[in-house]
């Protein structure tokens, strides 16, 4: 292999062996298809060797390939880890994905500038962290908010993160739906109903994934694959259309027609944590982090109410330590 392989062909390989599926690490990458799979023959031809098997329906690692991958791995960590060393300029902006002008990410972020007005910060609205975990890794953003327990480890091991807060979870529903006149919503009373949950959004892949260990043996349907839908009348609009209720925090946009209710029976929590990309230092980083201490403490972000629920994979991530320490 060349001495000088470039960083985005073994980048385009880790996320290949990861998902063993080309479409979705197009879409995690952020690239055409065709571009992706381009660069996997380039690098196939740098190596040597076919890294994969493919079929029409399966995609496999050879041999070469499983060798290879914890090379890339490294390789990219130190990539990443020197990147962020030089981008750390005082002067640079820092790019921060906030998800929506009502999430925990934007109060983190309007801290830090209240906090810190001589630096400066760039605000994305991308709507979920499987979207903002891609854009870190490209360079695009600096750091991102949202579940990490949703992303794949290969994704996790160029990341760091610090839990921020435990969103309460709600349900969205109809003025007229039934259960819309309680203040708060049993999660057994949604037994036969179906939500939606952004499923068929590649960039919110880890609030379906939440969608469906929280519905699990509750009777509790999902509802089916639906195109990403762009801005807030849009959403507003295709809800009402299809009659969906909405599975959503706390801090959700207010929709006309609909009111936002908390669940109970077990209390949901979905963990935000801020994310960003091992190795980065910049001072933007610090008053962001500086920040969401101060809005934890204030606010009672990081205390778990009695009876409440995490999915396994967050339990097992986020072990007692974790909220006060980066991973």
């Amino acid at each position: 292999m060349p001495r000088d392989t470039d960083p985005r062909l073994l980048r385009a390989f880790a996320a290949v062996a990861e998902e063993l599926h080309f479409t979705r690490a197009a879409a995690r990458l952020l690239v055409a298809q065709q571009a992706l799979s381009r660069d996997i023959r380039r690098l196939e031809r740098e190596w040597g060797a076919p890294l994969f098997t493919r079929s029409t329906r399966q995609v496999a690692l050879t041999a070469e390939g499983e060798r290879l991958l914890p090379y890339a791995r490294r390789a990219l960590a130190a990539h990443d880890e020197l990147a962020g060393a030089l981008g750390a300029g005082r002067d640079r902006p820092l790019v921060v994905d906030v998800a929506a002008p009502v999430a925990t990410g934007h109060r983190v972020l309007t801290e830090a500038r209240r906090a810190a007005p001589e630096l400066e910060f760039v605000a994305r609205f991308h709507s979920g962290l499987a979207r903002g975990a891609a854009e870190i890794a490209g360079g695009r953003v600096d750091v991102s908010f949202g579940r990490v327990a949703g992303l794949s480890p290969a994704v996790r091991a160029g990341l760091r993160h610090r839990l921020v807060r435990y969103e309460r979870v709600a349900v969205v529903l109809p003025d007229g739906h039934p259960l819309a006149a309680l203040p708060e919503v049993p999660l057994a009373a949604l037994a036969g109903e179906t939500l939606y949950a952004a499923a068929g959004n590649d960039e919110t892949t880890e609030w379906t994934d939440y969608a469906r260990a929280l519905f699990a043996g509750r009777g509790i349907g999902l509802a089916a694959p639906f195109p990403k839908i762009e801005g807030d009348d849009e959403f507003a609009r295709v809800v009402r259309k299809q009659g969906w209720s909405v599975l959503a925090s706390e801090e959700f946009v207010r929709l006309p027609g609909m009111v936002l209710r908390p669940l109970t029976d077990p209390v949901p929590l979905a963990p935000v944590s801020v994310v960003w990309r091992r190795g980065l230092r910049h001072p933007g980083l610090d008053a962001l982090l500086a920040a969401a201490d101060t809005l934890a403490a204030a606010g009672g972000w990081l205390r778990r109410p009695a009876g409440s629920w995490l999915p396994d994979a967050d339990f097992r991530l986020l072990a007692p330590g974790a909220a006060r320490r980066a991973v």
